[in-house]
């Protein structure tokens, strides 16, 4: 299984912004849905998120606020914000360049 540090540069940016499009999440929701939807591949941890949602709250592209939480305790729930959206788009497009690239590489190869 990866470490975050295993991922490419940016990618947890991606990764975060696009779990959080899909609806509103405190940090381990985050994590783990990052860990089920990619089949247990990719695993984020504690200190590579948490730094990383900070990052991206200080950017603007995701706010967070203290709810309730199924466990009867509060939590904080990341969403995006306007700009997040627009941010998300760039990160698609730019993934999608960087893996079509790779990927030409490969079949070259």
């Amino acid at each position: 299984m990866p470490k975050p540090s295993d991922l490419l540069q940016g990618t947890l940016d991606l990764l975060i912004l696009k779990t959080i499009a899909r609806e509103p999440c405190h940090g381990w929701g985050i994590s783990k849905r990052i860990q089920l939807l990619s089949g247990d591949v990719l695993s984020v941890g504690q200190g590579s998120l948490y730094p990383a949602l900070h990052r991206l709250e200080h950017q603007g592209w995701i706010c967070a606020e203290w709810k309730d939480s199924d466990l009867g305790r509060p939590a904080k729930v990341y969403s995006l914000t306007r700009e997040g959206k627009k941010q998300l788009q760039r990160e698609l497009q730019s993934w999608d360049r960087l893996s079509s690239a790779v990927q030409l590489l490969i079949e070259s190869a």
